[in-house]
């Protein structure tokens, strides 16, 4: 996803100097000579920026606030100098994602990240392996509490500890507090290597649970 964004961004930076590369002086009785892109090709420009840096930079961003304003035209404004507003807020972006300074981009990482973890844990429970596939998963479902906690301003620690206190703080209600009880109780016992407590049926639920847990958090 994160290299998608990133040549989509590439993308369209060519394709806002294609646009500015549209710029002609034309005549007008009321105005006289002045210079405009082609209003086509600028229209559907800012349709593609917008929707992109409502993907990468999300909706509330100021990126986001900022090009919206940026494509409202001024009083007597030419649209190659609106254009070149826009290029600069687009820019501006481009620069910040990539250099991972937005929260959407960092959430795709971490997405990305986990989403390759549960990925290594199906693969192991398939093959049979639902202990190291317990103890994979229980490994995202704590990082991701941690993570919850700190951005919470919580203290950090043990993961009972951390869930109550994600619990009490309003990310989450007492029934996901349980059922996130209920997952740590299956790691527990893979990592101590208690295999009678639980088997390949409850991993694969495991996975499942995780992977929805985790999806809500990052959205």
């Amino acid at each position: 996803m994160i290299k998608h964004l990133e040549k989509r961004f590439n993308e369209l930076v060519a394709q806002a100097d294609g646009v500015a590369a549209t710029k002609q002086t034309k005549y007008s009785s009321y105005s006289g000579s002045y210079e405009e892109v082609d209003r086509d090709q600028l229209l559907g420009w800012c349709v593609k920026a917008r929707s992109l840096l409502a993907s990468a930079c999300g909706r509330e961003s100021e990126h986001f606030k900022s090009f919206m304003e940026a494509e409202e035209p001024l009083s007597f404004e030419s649209n190659p100098t609106r254009l070149s507003r826009l290029r600069s807020v687009f820019l501006a972006a481009k620069e910040d994602f990539e250099g991972g300074y937005l929260l959407s981009v960092r959430n795709l990482v971490q997405a990305e990240l986990f989403s390759t973890e549960l990925e290594q844990a199906r693969e192991l429970l398939a093959a049979g392996y639902h202990i190291p596939a317990a103890v994979i998963c229980g490994v995202v479902l704590e990082t991701n509490l941690r993570g919850l906690c700190e951005a919470r301003s919580l203290a950090t620690g043990k993961l009972d500890k951390m869930n109550a206190d994600l619990a009490k703080d309003g990310q989450y209600n007492s029934l996901v507090q349980k059922r996130i009880t209920a997952l740590a109780a299956i790691r527990n016992s893979a990592a101590h290597g208690k295999s009678a407590e639980f088997d390949a049926a409850n991993v694969r639920s495991m996975i499942e649970e995780v992977e929805k847990l985790v999806a809500d958090w990052l959205s």
